[in-house]
């Protein structure tokens, strides 16, 4: 069964996620882009000083640590090189 990243209610593994201090997984370091699953709390988002918003993002990894960071702890994206 295949989860979508918004879907509007969280997936089971995302129950015992973990907060990660860096944007990574807490237990083997592997980025955001290596997870092998991804939902996003956007029913709840968190309104920061500035007025703007932030999700929890929530992330599977590879070595089956689920973990969690705020989407305005993201680090800037290299892609816009990769084209």
């Amino acid at each position: 069964m295949t989860i979508e990243a918004f879907a509007p209610t969280s997936p089971e593994w995302t129950h015992k996620a973990i907060h990660a201090r860096e944007f990574c997984c807490p237990n083997c370091h592997a980025s955001s882009r290596e997870a092998v699953q991804v939902w996003i709390n956007r029913r709840s988002p968190v309104i920061t000083e500035d007025y703007r918003r932030k999700w929890q993002e929530f992330y599977q990894c590879k070595c089956n640590c689920a973990w969690w960071a705020w989407s305005s702890d993201r680090p800037p994206t290299d892609l816009k090189s990769q084209l």
